[in-house]
């Protein structure tokens, strides 16, 4: 190779460094390379083990680089596929040998750059262009909800996986390709709630009046020896107004608040004896104008002092197993006054129909003063802010230090209440 073009260079850059005067800058690069050199072409310097030409590379096998002769080094190799996800890789201390360090993509394009030195200390380049095939493992796909729409602030984000998945470096694989970004931003993590359920909540609830955006960048990529990721729908979520309630079950008034500031004050009765309603945070589950309600179904035997068949109006369900906000005329005179519910908590019919225009799914009742047990986590509809923010991340495979990346699901299941 000729070094006269790098002399001439050298020459040139010198005569200007004289003639601007000693203070003036000179124009060599900060590895002490003239500017202006232009990268070679590498080709005949490297090796690569990708497919032949009109075939696709195996996506379960590492790809490599290696240099050739020992006229020059390999300096640099990044690998990309079209979506821009990274290939970690490792390159020899002596430049001779780069390959990948983690599983390709399946039915992928990537570009590998390749940057050189030769002897003289002049830069290379070389640019090469492979497809991956298909995958010849079993795909994991990924559900994430709710449904698209607005909700209130304590609305987790769910994944549901069409395998499970157990293994915590798997778990983390899954987990670090399931991206949520919310405008304005907010620190958040995912939960596994089990081997096919993962839940994402805030440290604090979301921010009034967000977007939330919910993606995958699962497919193709390598989870276990025998699962991959695979296509996954996005999801977009909006926030409306933070609605908060606290039912006070020991002063027998509820209070609503919107974006902090109280907005109502609400007499109400909440469970008596025997069927306290439970402490804690709950989220809005849905709206139902009207609900059969009977004692049976909670196994209250008929023509016991307990028993009951009504219908019920305006109820907001905060519960799997059946407790609402709802209207409760039949107990007016103790709203305010006494708790004497089956767990529910009751207020006049009006009271009833404004709390459920006022609501959304999503929104926040929060018990306090009860005798009844705790909200747990899980397993009871939504109650994933009764978990300390430490307690919330030590169910992260990426975060968390759980022995096996699982969260710990409380999984009593009370009985329902009305």
């Amino acid at each position: 190779m000729s070094h006269s073009p790098r002399i001439r260079t050298v020459l040139s850059c010198t005569l200007l460094v004289v003639a601007l005067g000693a203070g003036a800058v000179g124009c060599g690069s900060t590895d002490g390379h003239p500017l202006s050199a232009q990268p070679y072409d590498a080709a005949g310097q490297v090796d690569f083990n990708g497919p032949s030409e009109g075939k696709k590379a195996d996506p379960d096998k590492p790809i490599e680089v290696t240099g050739q002769g020992d006229d020059g080094r390999i300096t640099d190799v990044t690998a990309t596929d079209a979506a821009g996800r990274y290939v970690a890789g490792e390159l020899s201390a002596d430049g001779t040998r780069w390959h990948s360090t983690t599983p390709l993509a399946a039915e992928a394009m990537y570009t590998v750059r390749v940057s050189t030195e030769n002897e003289d200390g002049s830069p290379g380049r070389k640019q090469l262009t492979f497809e991956t095939g298909a995958a010849k493992k079993k795909q994991l796909k990924v559900e994430f909800g709710p449904e698209a729409g607005t909700y209130g602030v304590g609305q987790p984000v769910t994944a549901e996986l069409s395998e499970p998945v157990k293994d915590k470096e798997a778990r983390a694989v899954v987990e670090r390709a399931l991206k949520v970004r919310s405008q304005p931003a907010a620190e958040g993590s995912w939960h596994w709630v089990d081997s096919k359920k993962l839940h994402y909540r805030p440290k604090d609830y979301w921010p009034a009046n967000a977007t939330i955006e919910v993606s995958s960048n699962l497919r193709g990529i390598k989870v276990t020896d025998k699962l991959r990721g695979g296509e996954s729908k996005p999801l977009k979520l909006k926030t409306g107004d933070r609605i908060e309630a606290v039912a006070d079950a020991g002063a027998h008034y509820m209070t609503v608040y919107r974006n902090g500031e109280e907005i109502n004050s609400i007499p109400v009765t909440t469970g008596k004896p025997g069927f306290s309603t439970r402490n804690g945070t709950k989220v809005v589950l849905g709206k139902e104008y009207f609900v059969r309600m009977r004692g049976t179904s909670i196994g209250i035997a008929e023509g016991t002092s307990d028993s009951y068949d009504l219908p019920v109006y305006y109820a907001t369900r905060l519960t799997d197993t059946g407790e609402y906000v709802h209207a409760a005329p039949w107990s007016v005179g103790s709203h305010g006054a006494a708790n004497v519910s089956h767990g529910c908590v009751g207020m006049s019919t009006g009271n009833a129909a404004w709390f459920y225009e006022t609501v959304r799914q999503g929104d926040l009742v929060r018990t306090v003063n009860s005798d009844g047990e705790d909200m747990p986590a899980f397993g009871n509809g939504l109650g994933d802010w009764n978990l300390s923010w430490n307690k919330w991340r030590a169910g992260s495979a990426v975060f968390g230090d759980a022995p096996d990346g699982r969260s710990k699901v409380d999984a009593a299941r009370l009985r329902p209440q009305v």
